[in-house]
């Protein structure tokens, strides 16, 4: 198999896939190393639009979806909470961002979708001993959402809000959107 035809392969695959595919699974799949996959991915990303690398795995956005960032405060114990009522309201969790003094904005990608994902992020820290990106910032932090439609996204705010997970923007917060 030529790499081009590989290539094609690989589109097709994230073409059909519901969910992201592994770098690993393509390179069992095709005989090649991970990094000959990530070569590829990086070609393919450069003449495809849409293309995602998550921590999952590679995926093909499929629709236009309303994205909006939301600045949130709660201890570590209510991270389940939190999410859980994103993804319950339609919404996904792209990533999550703190903005910190001394190392500025960081961003990490999280790409949950379900209580399911919600279920393996929190099993993943409690089996690492680790703590949640905010609690360099005392609890504050940002997801940005996607959802279906602006209404979703309003949704999500209004429940936020009820749960009191809401944090006011800052005036220099407010140019960063």
């Amino acid at each position: 198999m030529t790499t081009s035809e590989r290539r094609a392969k690989i589109l097709k695959i994230l073409q059909m896939s519901s969910q992201p595919v592994a770098g690993k699974e393509f390179a069992a799949k095709f005989g090649v190393s991970r990094q000959v996959i990530v070569q590829d991915m990086a070609v393919l990303r450069a003449s495809t639009p849409g293309i995602l690398s998550t921590t999952r795995g590679y995926s093909l956005q499929k629709e236009l979806l309303c994205t909006r960032e939301f600045k949130l405060w709660h201890p570590q114990e209510e991270t389940s909470r939190e999410l859980n009522l994103i993804v319950d309201c339609g919404g996904s969790v792209k990533n999550t961002s703190i903005s910190h003094r001394v190392y500025g904005r960081v961003t990490v990608d999280m790409d949950i979708h379900s209580r399911q994902d919600v279920a393996e992020f929190i099993d993943n820290l409690k089996d690492s001993q680790s703590s949640v990106l905010s609690s360099a910032t005392s609890g504050y932090h940002y997801h940005l959402v996607e959802a279906a439609s602006e209404e979703r996204l309003d949704l999500i705010e209004q429940r936020l809000r009820e749960a009191g997970f809401l944090a006011p923007l800052k005036p220099w917060e407010m140019n960063h959107e």
